[in-house]
């Protein structure tokens, strides 16, 4: 059994108040998380089953009761593992940019070098890669056609060449006929 959560009196008399004082649900929630433990000796766990809520949820609910200065943790979405803010990105690649628009061709191994060296330290290529991406930099596919292709040509070459096949797959037809 776990044990039962203590309370300090100033927190449970700021949790009664915030029951009265409640405009949304999740307020009223974040007051009954301290109340029904502290009144009614709930544990944390018959606490999140009253309230729909999680146990994990319930104790953040008390943490943040119990010290309200305390800011909760944003653990979802965002860059967790970020080595450079975007401004900083978006100045590590100006220099390039100008290469890539009068150029028109950007080569990856140069920036991932450098960016290695600005970083200190060895990063994957996949990142440089996204972070390419991330600023609105894409890869050009290739043409479907050559450049200097000349369709005139191909054509003619299509009508006057023989259609080919290897000499073996002759050979076998020409058995399967004379078998036949």
């Amino acid at each position: 059994m776990s044990r039962k959560p203590k309370f300090e009196p100033h927190v449970v008399e700021s949790a009664k108040v915030q029951v009265s004082e409640a405009k949304t649900v999740a307020e009223m929630r974040a007051a009954q998380a301290v109340l029904l433990p502290a009144l009614c000796g709930l544990s944390r766990d018959q606490t999140g089953t009253c309230l729909g809520l999680s146990s994990s949820r319930v104790g953040q609910l008390q943490a943040q009761a119990r010290n309200p200065d305390l800011k909760p943790k944003n653990t979802h979405g965002g860059r967790r593992r970020e080595r450079m803010t975007i401004e900083e990105e978006k100045a590590f690649l100006e220099p390039w940019e100008h290469e890539a628009k009068t150029a028109g061709v950007i080569i990856v191994p140069p920036i991932h070098q450098a960016l290695e060296k600005s970083l200190g330290g060895k990063i994957h290529v996949s990142q440089v890669y996204r972070m390419l991406e991330r600023h609105g930099w894409r890869k050009v596919a290739p043409d479907s056609t050559h450049p200097k292709a000349k369709p005139e040509v191909q054509d003619a070459w299509k009508k006057n060449s023989r259609k080919w096949l290897p000499k073996r797959l002759n050979r076998r037809k020409r058995r399967e006929k004379s078998r036949a």
